[in-house]
C-alpha cells in the first residue's frame, strides 16, 4: 500500500456557510415558518460543522471510507472533507529514539554493551498506519535488532581482530553509516525514514572489562617500550658511529659490546642511572 494525496477545501468559507446555515435554522423555528425548513437547515449546518478540521503543521490526516483507503491529507490549516470520511491523525515530526544498553557478544565472541540513538519520522503515512500494526513499536524492536546485527558482524576493536578493516571503536563513522542503512532497510516496509542513526554507548561488559582494561594497558606499555627500544638503538648507533668518524677512542669488540650494554641500561631505563666509576680497565 502506497500513500497517495487527499485534497480537501479550505474550512474558512465553509465554516461561515454552516454558521449562517445555523442561525437560519434558529430564525425559522423561531418565526415558526416552517419546522421541516428549520430541520433541514439545522441538518447541513451539522455535515458542515462535521467535515470541517485543523490540521496543524507537520500532521496529516489518513482518510478512510467504509474501510477503504482513500489518502492522506497534508495541507495545513482549517480545511474541510467529507464527514463521512474517517479521519487519523498521524505526526510527520522528527522523533527521537535512545535504545537501551543492550549485551551482546560481537564477532569474536566477547560480551560489549552497545546502545544507540535514532532519528526518525514516518514518510509515507498508509505504510506506517495500515501495512504494521504499530509503527512506533515496530521501530523501537527493529531498532534494537538491527544493533544487535551491527556488534555480532564486527569486533570490538583491533586488538580482538588485527586483520578487520572495520571494527566497532575504531571505526564509528563506517559504524553508523551501516547501522543507518540496516534500519533503512528494515523500516522500509513502515513507511519511516531514518534521518540518523548514531552508536551512543560501548564498552565491554563489566564481567571481562577489567581483564580487557589489563590487555589494553599492556598492550599500551609494550609499543611505548618498542619506541623506546628503537630510538635507544639509533642513538647508540649513532654515538658509536661519531666516536669512530673522530678518531676520540679506539674500541675492539669487547669494549663497544660494554658500552653499548652501558647506554641501553642507560636510555631504557625507567628511572636515573648512578654512574659507577671505573678506576682499571675491562682486561683486570
Amino acid at each position: 500500500m502506497q500513500e497517495k494525496p487527499l485534497t480537501s477545501i479550505s474550512g474558512y468559507v465553509l465554516l461561515l456557510i454552516a454558521v449562517l446555515c445555523l442561525l437560519a435554522a434558529i430564525g425559522v423555528a423561531v418565526t415558526g415558518i416552517s419546522i421541516v425548513l428549520a430541520v433541514l437547515l439545522f441538518l447541513v449546518s451539522m455535515v458542515l460543522f462535521t467535515g470541517i478540521t485543523v490540521i496543524n503543521p507537520n500532521e496529516a490526516y489518513v482518510s478512510t471510507l467504509f474501510g477503504n483507503y482513500v489518502g492522506t491529507i497534508k495541507q495545513n490549516g482549517l480545511r474541510w472533507v467529507n464527514p463521512l470520511y474517517n479521519r487519523r491523525k498521524i505526526s510527520l515530526r522528527a522523533r527521537n529514539l535512545n535504545g537501551q544498553t543492550l549485551k551482546v557478544n560481537d564477532k569474536m565472541g566477547n560480551p560489549v554493551e552497545i546502545a544507540a540513538v535514532v532519528v526518525w519520522q514516518v514518510q509515507d503515512t498508509a505504510k506506517a498506519l495500515f501495512s504494521v500494526d504499530d509503527y512506533v513499536l515496530f521501530v523501537q524492536i527493529q531498532s534494537e535488532a538491527a544493533v544487535r546485527k551491527l556488534a555480532n558482524s564486527y569486533a570490538y576493536d583491533h586488538m580482538e581482530d588485527d586483520t578487520a578493516s572495520v571494527t566497532l571503536r575504531d571505526s564509528t563513522g563506517q559504524i553508523n553509516v551501516f547501522l543507518e542503512q540496516e534500519l533503512n532497510e528494515r523500516l522500509e516496509r513502515a513507511g519511516v525514514d531514518i534521518i540518523e542513526a548514531r552508536v551512543s554507548h560501548l564498552a565491554y561488559s563489566s564481567e571481562i572489562a577489567g581483564a580487557m582494561l589489563q590487555r589494553q594497558q599492556a598492550a599500551a606499555m609494550i609499543a611505548a617500550r618498542r619506541l623506546i627500544v628503537e630510538g635507544a638503538v639509533g642513538m647508540v648507533e649513532m654515538a658509536l658511529e661519531r666516536l669512530e668518524t673522530k678518531g676520540v677512542v679506539q674500541l675492539d669488540e669487547e669494549r663497544k659490546a660494554a658500552m653499548v650494554s652501558n647506554l641501553l641500561v642507560v636510555l631504557c631505563g625507567e628511572k636515573g642511572v648512578s654512574p659507577v666509576v671505573n678506576a682499571g680497565t675491562l682486561y683486570n
